[in-house]
């Protein structure tokens, strides 16, 4: 496995993650329109064939502070380090940006998710009601980033 950017190609592979892992559906557009906020913030991670099998969007919206807006990796992916590649990689890239917290959201019946970021030291700071399309609460997530 390794990492790299964002490139438009990967739009088809991303969005099929995000249906599956995070079931939700966006437009194609978004994601190009994100990876231009802060590309370095928007990690692929690829098989040796370079298909895309996980992926972290990140963004930078308030000061001090990145957001990891999505983050996933394709079913058949789990459980073998592309996860902790993603999230490791991007929190490298936060501490290079000088930023002081991490901020996510992940759905309360996502308990493996939870235990994920819990190992990486994100503690939940928020519910948030009905915070998924489908009406499903969320916990806002959050870290120093130190």
């Amino acid at each position: 496995m390794s990492l790299r950017g964002f490139r438009p190609t990967d739009v088809p592979f991303v969005a099929g993650i995000v249906a599956d892992a995070l079931r939700e559906h966006y437009d194609p557009s978004l994601y190009g329109s994100l990876s231009q906020e802060w590309p370095e913030g928007f990690l692929i991670a690829v098989d040796p064939s370079d298909v895309p099998v996980g992926f972290l969007l990140g963004v930078h919206q308030v000061e001090g502070e990145a957001r990891i807006l999505m983050f996933a990796v394709d079913r058949g992916r789990r459980e073998v380090g592309v996860g902790t590649l993603l999230m490791t990689a991007f929190l490298e890239r936060c501490r290079a940006r000088r930023f002081r917290r991490v901020t996510l959201e992940v759905r309360v019946s996502n308990a493996t998710a939870i235990r994920f970021y819990t190992r990486f030291s994100y503690s939940v700071t928020d519910l948030l009601r009905a915070y998924y399309s489908d009406g499903e609460n969320g916990y806002q997530m959050a870290r120093p980033v130190g």
